[in-house]
């Protein structure tokens, strides 16, 4: 169970990586506007907003990575920790933004927390 854990917390951690490369370097592209519905006046106008969304994506997908070659209790507490802060994020998204957030972003990070959890 460990290394399913692992795969998916890894799966969590880049799906965050390429969600930062999307808001911080692709938003204006085409791209970055296919994946958001945005207009290229919009991307334009929004597209320093979507660089800071793009670094609080990188920060989770740091936070998962250093709980996978972190040695426990730290590689464990960050897992979850980063996993939380997933789940969080994307039901606030699914909430205010898309409901896309929850399958995209939520629902992998609570299979990969429920993972951890029976793995730890």
């Amino acid at each position: 169970m460990r290394v399913v854990a692992e795969v998916l917390v890894g799966l969590v951690a880049l799906i965050h990586g390429y969600i930062l490369v999307l808001e911080m370097f692709l938003w204006k592209g085409p791209r970055g506007r296919k994946a958001f519905g945005l207009t290229p006046e919009f991307a334009s106008q929004t597209a320093s907003l979507a660089a800071n969304q793009g670094l609080y994506n990188g920060f989770l997908a740091a936070a998962l990575v250093w709980g996978l070659i972190a040695a426990d209790p730290v590689g464990f507490q960050f897992q979850v920790f980063g996993l939380v802060c997933v789940i969080v994020a994307g039901l606030y998204g699914t909430v205010t933004a898309n409901r896309r957030i929850l399958f995209v972003q939520a629902l992998p990070g609570a299979l990969a927390l429920v993972a951890v959890l029976i793995a730890g």
